[in-house]
């Protein structure tokens, strides 16, 4: 029972907010517009400040952990492969092959990761280590799956110049910079003076409500359903497979509590929006990217209350 009400505890308040943000877009209290702004406003400003704070009064001599990292790219790039293989080889519907596989791996790890990290333990500043390990990975592999398996044959030309292109935008991501920053202030040892300090949290207070409640009232619910079969496949690796297989994995090898549930966020959490809208502007449906973001949106208040409750009755999540 105490594992139970530890797990309700740490899942349930954000669902909650994003339900909150369903039933307040269904009333029309929250536009459309207030969603693209929400978004817009947590990626480039509030998300990357919170990671940098949390980082820049972090001592990364004693916390930085490499091995972390490095588990984190390993785990991402073998998953990506493996999923890209077995689509090639068993989906019937050869044009969905691309959205199929970014929406099984790729996940809203800053934003909900953040979240889930800081609502148990009260800092976010190991998602920072996971984002570092994955969130490069995810672009870069969008932007190659997604071209090589695109049904337009024009957005099959030009891979390289996408690829700059790609590269261009991970430098200059804010969420990347963010943490970037604020390894380099932790490195160097700098004070952070009380007025920017309350600042900074201030401006940091606003992601985690801010991104939840953009998230419920982006979710689409039954217009986002399409191809049965191959959304339910995708919902359940991406929110039962993939933890099943690595989560285990990281605990042999020493990954517990912050670390644990920065994993389990990167493995097993609600497929990105973004998702959506990279498959669009590279020449597919959509359809398919759109299904498994309101699926696993769903079902994933089940399974990561299921896998906290997992981690935290092992004594694996203090």
């Amino acid at each position: 029972m105490e594992s139970l009400i530890f797990s309700l505890n740490s899942t349930m308040p954000l669902f909650f907010i994003m339900v909150l943000g369903y039933l307040l877009h269904r009333c029309g209290f929250l536009e459309d517009s207030f969603v693209a702004s929400a978004n817009k406003f947590v990626f480039h400003i509030a998300l990357p400040v919170q990671l940098f704070r949390d980082l820049a009064t972090t001592d990364i001599y004693a916390n930085f952990d490499g091995k972390y990292v490095l588990f984190c790219a390993g785990v991402t790039t073998v998953s990506i492969l493996v999923i890209w293989v077995l689509a090639k080889l068993l989906l019937k519907d050869k044009h969905i092959v691309g959205e199929f596989v970014q929406a099984c791996y790729r996940s809203s790890a800053a934003i909900l990761g953040t979240a889930f990290i800081q609502n148990i333990y009260g800092t976010s500043g190991m998602s920072g280590l996971m984002i570092l390990g994955s969130v490069p990975l995810y672009n870069i592999f969008a932007v190659l799956i997604l071209t090589l398996e695109s049904p337009s044959a024009d957005a099959q030309q030009g891979l390289g110049k996408k690829l700059k292109a790609s590269l261009k935008g991970i430098v200059t991501n804010p969420i990347l910079i963010g943490i970037a920053v604020g390894f380099l202030y932790s490195l160097l040892r700098l004070p952070m003076p009380t007025l920017a300090g309350k600042t900074l949290t201030s401006l940091a207070s606003l992601t985690s409500p801010l991104a939840l409640l953009a998230i419920g009232a982006g979710f689409k619910g039954r217009k986002a359903l399409g191809y049965l079969g191959p959304t339910v496949a995708a919902t359940i690796i991406k929110l039962l497979v993939l933890p099943a297989i690595f989560l285990p994995l990281a605990v042999r090898l020493g990954f517990t509590n912050e670390k644990l549930v920065g994993l389990l966020v990167m493995l097993g959490s609600v497929t990105t929006p973004a998702g959506y809208v990279m498959a669009k502007q590279m020449g597919h449906e959509g359809t398919l990217s759109g299904s498994v973001c309101a699926t696993t949106t769903f079902f994933s208040a089940l399974t990561l209350t299921f896998w906290v409750l997992w981690a935290h009755s092992q004594g694996f999540i203090v």
